[in-house]
């Protein structure tokens, strides 16, 4: 995938092999192109392939090889914002769309790797939103409140359930989403690209776009070596963006996060770690996240990016914690450890934009990129395929924006994630 191992780490070690594709070196047409192989782009090609549509799929690099490949592989409902906000943002009729679809999302992917009998560790015992203080313990029961009035299958667990779910004494209590569960996310990814092969969905790799071209009724999209002529283009770049579509790139903040997986623990320790495999993640300021892989790693991860000094600030801080949470682990140690970078907007809600005429994005996921991506795939495909209209998506059309300061923002997130985990930031005692 990469020469970096800090690039997909222990997913790149572990998926499945990605199915065979070359670059682009002719020109052809389709009824679609699609630009970047992730989550969202992978998702619009399957579904417009399952209707006997042509769709094209180009990708500057590999298979998953952006924020898709890199992340924690947690298939959460929702986003970060609580319900509420996404009505005060979105309005009442698309904020009810949009909690409608993403509460149904993870439902979409488990039923695609079902469907498509994907091999990506998929295990739908739900996830954990822990409360680290009482602040903590606040937000959680205010977003419990708020999905429960929508019918969501969402529990607040006490501090003692919590232990039992997670084996740590830390967390004041936890939010448990019936709806979420984990998956190997590089190997959901290169699953996804095998399920819209097999519906005749042409994939080229290493085959960045350089060039389009207005044909009044259909685009040509080049690249180096070919063409695709298409009426529709979907673009599903999202943070990783560059070149031709690096617009879409400066409408999001960057923020790195990272991962460190441990060799795979003895029988005895994950009986009591995570024993129902959920996935999870704190309430704290500079977040960090919890799982198991199929093999019994236990993979943590918080905010921060493994290059320069960050890399041994953030190895050390991810031991001190681990020792924390499971003072149990004392004698294991990280044998993977990688990051990517996910894209923020300003109100934690992601963008649809028409970029071009027929040309859509959905952009800055937030965090959420494999549910939301996912079905956010489903609609754009949707939308080029005739099946529904603009007025008919869960998000309105907004113009591509920059946020102010983005740059010293970005060096923020990255500097201060450093700073914080230098100076040994610490969970405070259950009952503080």
């Amino acid at each position: 995938m990469d020469t970096d191992p800090r690039s997909h780490g222990l997913w790149e070690a572990s998926a499945p092999p990605a199915p065979s594709t070359s670059s682009l070196g002719a020109d052809i047409a389709s009824d679609a192109v699609v630009i970047g192989a992730g989550f969202t782009g992978l998702s619009a090609a399957l579904h417009i392939a399952e209707t006997g549509r042509t769709v094209s799929v180009l990708e500057a690099a590999e298979i998953g090889f952006g924020a898709s490949g890199r992340n924690v592989g947690l298939v959460n409902a929702g986003l970060w914002a609580k319900p509420s906000a996404l009505r005060e943002v979105l309005g009442d009729r698309h904020g009810a769309r949009l909690l409608d679809e993403l509460g149904a999302a993870p439902a979409l992917v488990f039923d695609i790797i079902d469907r498509y009998h994907v091999d990506c560790e998929a295990v739908r015992n739900g996830t954990l939103h822990c409360a680290v203080g009482a602040k903590g313990l606040q937000d959680i029961t205010e977003r419990a409140r708020q999905w429960q009035a929508l019918g969501a299958p969402v529990e607040l667990l006490d501090a003692k359930a919590t232990f039992r779910q997670v084996g740590t004494h830390r967390y004041r209590g936890s939010l448990l989403d019936r709806r979420a569960g984990t998956i190997q996310p590089l190997a959901y990814a290169r699953g996804l690209a095998r399920a819209a092969l097999s519906r005749g969905a042409t994939i080229h790799t290493a085959s960045p776009v350089i060039a389009t071209e207005d044909l009044g009724d259909r685009w040509r999209i080049r690249t180096a070596a070919g063409s695709v002529t298409a009426t529709w283009v979907i673009v599903a770049t999202n943070a990783y963006s560059t070149g031709i579509y690096s617009m879409l790139r400066a409408e999001v903040v960057r923020l790195p996060y990272f991962n460190l997986a441990t060799k795979p623990l003895d029988e005895a320790t994950r009986g009591a770690i995570l024993p129902d495999r959920q996935g999870i993640w704190d309430t704290c300021e500079v977040l960090s996240s919890l799982r198991l892989d199929r093999a019994g790693r236990l993979i943590f991860g918080s905010v921060g990016a493994l290059r320069g000094t960050g890399r041994p600030i953030h190895r050390n801080w991810g031991r001190r914690a681990l020792l924390q949470l499971f003072p149990a682990l004392h004698s294991v140690n990280f044998e993977h450890a990688w990051y990517g970078w996910i894209g923020m907007t300003d109100d934690s809600l992601p963008r649809f934009h028409r970029v071009a005429r027929n040309t859509v994005s959905i952009n800055g996921y937030n965090g959420r990129g494999i549910a939301p991506g996912t079905a956010f795939g489903r609609d754009l495909a949707r939308l080029a395929c005739g099946q529904i209209t603009e007025a008919d998506l869960s998000l309105p059309a907004t113009e591509l924006t920059s946020p102010r300061f983005r740059a010293a923002r970005e060096a923020f997130y990255e500097v201060g994630a450093q700073i914080a985990h230098a100076a040994g930031a610490r969970l405070p005692a259950v009952g503080a």
